[in-house]
C-alpha cells in the first residue's frame, strides 16, 4: 500500500510544528521518525522535544541509538541516511525526498514561510504526484486542509 503525504504549509515554526504533530502521533499509539536536513537540526529538534510542553513527555531517541527501535519517537536527518526503525509515520523537514519513504504508511512534509524553504516543496509535491500518491495539504497556521 503507498503512503499517503500530507504537506503542512506556512510553518511558523516547523520544528516545532514537528513537535506538536509528533505528539499528538505519539499519543494516539502511532510510531514516529523525525528527519530533518542536517545533525544541528536534529539536535535542536530533541531538545525541543524535551521541553515544548509541560505536561507532555514524547519518548524519543536520536536515530543510530541502541533503543531504536523500542523507542516510539527517532529523531534523524539528511546528512546521515539510514534505515529507520519505524514504517508508520515519517516527518520530514529536510528540502529533499526521503531515501525510503515508500515504506511508510504516511509521510508529513512540514514546510516553513520563506521562499527557500516552498521551493524545495513545491519539488517534493511533484515528485509524489507524479508517483500518484495521494496527497492532501493543509495550511500550518489554521491547521486546515486547503
Amino acid at each position: 500500500m503507498p503512503p499517503r503525504v500530507q504537506f503542512y504549509h506556512n510553518a511558523e515554526h516547523p520544528l516545532a510544528l514537528a513537535c506538536d504533530l509528533a505528539a499528538r502521533a505519539f499519543g494516539s499509539g502511532r510510531k514516529v521518525a523525525l528527519r530533518t536536513a542536517d545533525a544541528a537540526s536534529a539536535r535542536q529538534l530533541d531538545q525541543l522535544l524535551w521541553s515544548f510542553e509541560q505536561q507532555a513527555f514524547v519518548p524519543h531517541v536520536m536515530a543510530g541509538s541502541a533503543l531504536a527501535a523500542e523507542t516510539p519517537v527517532v529523531v534523524g536527518h539528511a546528512e546521515a541516511p539510514g534505515e529507520w526503525p519505524h514504517t508508520e509515520i515519517l516527518f520530514n523537514l529536510a528540502d529533499d525526498v526521503p531515501p525510503g519513504f515508500e515504506r511508510f504508511r504516511m509521510v508529513v512534509e512540514i514546510i516553513g514561510q520563506s521562499e527557500a524553504q516552498k521551493r524545495p516543496a513545491r519539488a517534493r509535491w511533484m515528485h509524489y504526484k507524479q508517483k500518484d500518491l495521494p496527497l492532501q495539504a493543509f495550511d500550518a497556521i489554521r491547521r486546515e486542509a486547503l
